[in-house]
């Protein structure tokens, strides 16, 4: 025991520093993060392209092109092509799913290799699509791909990551999605002025690039000590050397010593998904449905989806439309950058505070602007245009800051390991349910309420805002395996881990108790 106590710094926290290594394994691991944020780019993007949509919807074309009498809420409403934007996610809400076993068994990095080597066969049947079948299949291997790799990449960093750079390390996942959109919104502006009316197929096949960079950069990973004695009590030795080389130093047994003991107590979880459901996880299974729940209603999806509609909607010209997303992506990774910087020096639950305020303050301008001004018929100024956009950039300000990168990052780190690969499914199932809902329904939502759509993701964010408020505790600089710290200590949560506490006390003393009556009996 004087050994372990020892090995570790005042402040509680494993020995190590930033090694290199570490910072290349977490730096390959988050270009998973740039699929994600291409396709939800991309997808925007080619949306709003004349050929594409003449091609493939050409109902919605000629509703746009020819219906002088529809709402300017209404030209881009079809469940045809929101189906194409959110049929992905549906296929990453099951593979998610059925990923936590895969995990538990096979480990984060083969994982993050299968989600490249699926995207990689989806963005090449997207490219080539001749009919709406092969466009939907190539958005359902896309799907595959992101739900193996949106589960394993936050896990992956936060394991590989000491306690005190955790943040930092972990919202490169969050800037790889950002540069994904801010890639993605690049490409299709250069692909709409090509002649011929094929733009928008480089536009697809371009998400080969970042698939065969992640699949191949994947081969080069170590797999972390986490999941190296997860799947093998034999792999001490392993994970031993893997921790020396990832943390620059030979004293890693009071980490070593951490993961066995985690390790230990997942070995009895055989369903880890019934025992998520149990009382004394209560917490975690609460927060992993809540979190991605209230990422989804931020409305980011509606901006990151539909920025390119959203500014045809308000009277924007196709190439424009295409070039204002470009400048809220520079705004969004600016804005991340700044938050790499504090997200390890300032708690987390002030960041998202701050973030949601920003957000709230910019959707109600912004839906005020918009129902004061636009209409149905209507055409905002050009002032007012930009006003929209300066609103916009405020509100990617609040999210770089907040619901962005700590909804991966906290629900990354909170589970215990017996129930991390289960709790990651929950919440990245969660996120790809409200994708997919968010998805299907933005268009006929935004044709139905209007403006008022802003108003309805600012109660949203009200909402969520008071739930981190009460609820939601303090994580920032805790070693992972020692998470278990904050539910105690919490004037809400702790009273299911005293409940357990508890019925472990009582369950020995029954035990002591029986003994003695054995003993007694013999005598």
């Amino acid at each position: 025991m004087a050994a372990v106590l020892q090995s570790r710094s005042e402040a509680g926290e494993y020995n190590g520093r930033m090694t290199l290594l570490l910072v290349f394994s977490c730096l390959m691991a988050a270009t998973g993060g740039v699929l994600f944020g291409y396709d939800i780019g991309i997808s925007g993007g080619v949306t709003s392209m004349d050929p594409f949509l003449n091609e493939f919807f050409p109902k919605v074309y000629r509703k746009m092109k020819e219906d002088t009498r529809i709402s300017n809420y209404c030209k881009f409403d079809s469940q045809l092509l929101s189906l194409f934007t959110s049929s992905l996610y549906i296929a990453g809400l099951i593979t998610s799913l059925l990923k936590s076993t895969l995990t538990r068994a096979l480990g984060r990095k083969p994982l993050i290799l299968v989600g490249g080597a699926a995207f990689l066969a989806g963005s090449a049947i997207g490219g080539g699509a001749l009919n709406i079948y092969m466009l939907i299949l190539g958005r359902v291997l896309l799907g595959v791909g992101i739900g193996f790799t949106n589960q394993s990449v936050p896990i992956y960093i936060s394991e590989m990551a000491l306690p005190r750079y955790r943040g930092a390390l972990n919202i490169g996942f969050e800037v790889g999605i950002n540069i994904g959109v801010l890639v993605a919104n690049l490409t299709n502006f250069g692909t709409e002025k090509i002649k011929g009316n094929w733009g928008w197929r480089i536009s697809l096949a371009m998400a080969a690039v970042p698939a065969l960079v992640v699949t191949l950069s994947t081969l080069f990973l170590p797999e972390t000590p986490n999941s190296l004695i997860q799947q093998n009590s034999n792999h001490h030795k392993k994970a031993k050397h893997v921790l020396q080389h990832v943390r620059g130093t030979v004293d890693v047994q009071a980490e070593l010593d951490d993961l066995i003991k985690a390790r230990s107590i997942s070995k009895t979880m055989e369903h880890p998904f019934k025992k998520i459901i149990q009382r004394k996880y209560r917490p975690q299974f609460v927060m992993s449905m809540a979190i991605p729940f209230f990422q989804q209603l931020t409305g980011i999806d509606v901006l990151t989806f539909y920025a390119p509609i959203l500014f045809r909607t308000i009277g924007l010209g196709e190439s424009t439309s295409l070039l204002s997303p470009i400048v809220i992506g520079i705004v969004g990774l600016a804005s991340l950058s700044i938050s790499m910087l504090v997200v390890d020096k300032y708690r987390r639950r002030a960041l998202f505070i701050i973030g949601g305020a920003l957000m709230l303050m910019s959707q109600l301008v912004v839906g005020g602007i918009m129902a004061a001004m636009l209409g149905d018929q209507g055409v905002l100024s050009q002032g007012c245009t930009y006003l929209i956009l300066v609103m916009i950039c405020v509100y990617l300000i609040g999210f770089s800051l907040s619901w962005g990168p700590l909804g991966w990052l906290v629900t990354s780190e909170i589970y215990p390991l017996e129930i991390r690969s289960a709790g990651q499914s929950v919440t990245v199932a969660m996120s790809f349910l409200l994708c997919f809902l968010v998805g299907q329904t933005f268009l006929a939502m935004l044709c139905h309420m209007k403006s008022g759509i802003f108003f309805f993701f600012g109660g949203w964010v009200a909402v969520m805002t008071a739930f981190v408020y009460f609820l939601l505790p303090e994580t920032k600089n805790l070693p992972i395996e020692q998470m278990e710290k904050v539910w105690r200590e919490h004037w809400f949560w702790r009273r299911f881990k005293e409940e357990d506490q508890v019925t472990k006390m009582q369950n020995v003393s029954s035990l002591g108790f029986h003994a003695e009556s054995r003993i007694q009996a013999i005598t």
